[in-house]
């Protein structure tokens, strides 16, 4: 099972989209196993962000994600970096298909309602920047994970 990392933006903060969003994830059957909400800093925004630093919207940037607080979430499934890529969308709310968050909620470029891990190694950068490790819950077993997986699919995750 792959775990990831999403956001949710300023943008969907103040628009009153944490409940959508995070009920997108559990309909498709990922587990969440971490939840906060924390205010970014600059030394943080100046990591997530370094392959931006020399582009001329990083201050916009780092400014636009420390507007409010935003809410971050790990998520685990099989495929979960992809899984919760498609349930996002594309980055550009204009180009986003309907049924995805972006594509459901989005219409600008910049404002995209939500980050998700591109990655497994982006995901485990970005959790480990977020959240620390007593803050995950690994281990625990849903009451539903028979339901959303098949008996190889949980043996496999097991191993």
């Amino acid at each position: 099972m792959e775990r990831t990392l999403v956001l949710v933006k300023p943008d969907g903060i103040q628009r009153g989209l944490v409940g959508e969003i995070m009920t997108r994830f559990e309909r498709k059957g990922l587990k969440l196993l971490a939840l906060k909400m924390t205010q970014l800093s600059d030394e943080l925004l100046d990591k997530w962000y370094e392959h931006h630093k020399d582009k001329d919207f990083f201050v916009e940037l780092k400014n636009f994600m420390k507007w409010t607080p935003v809410v971050a979430m790990v998520w685990e499934g099989q495929r979960g970096v992809e899984v919760v890529r498609r349930i996002v969308g594309v980055t550009k709310g204009f180009e986003a298909e309907s049924g995805s968050i972006r594509g459901d909620f989005g219409l600008s470029g910049s404002q995209n309602i939500v980050h998700a891990s591109d990655s497994v190694e982006a995901a485990t950068k970005e959790i480990g920047l977020l959240f620390e490790d007593d803050e995950i819950f690994y281990t625990y077993e849903s009451a539903i994970e028979c339901l959303i997986y098949g008996n190889q699919e949980r043996a496999k995750k097991e191993d």
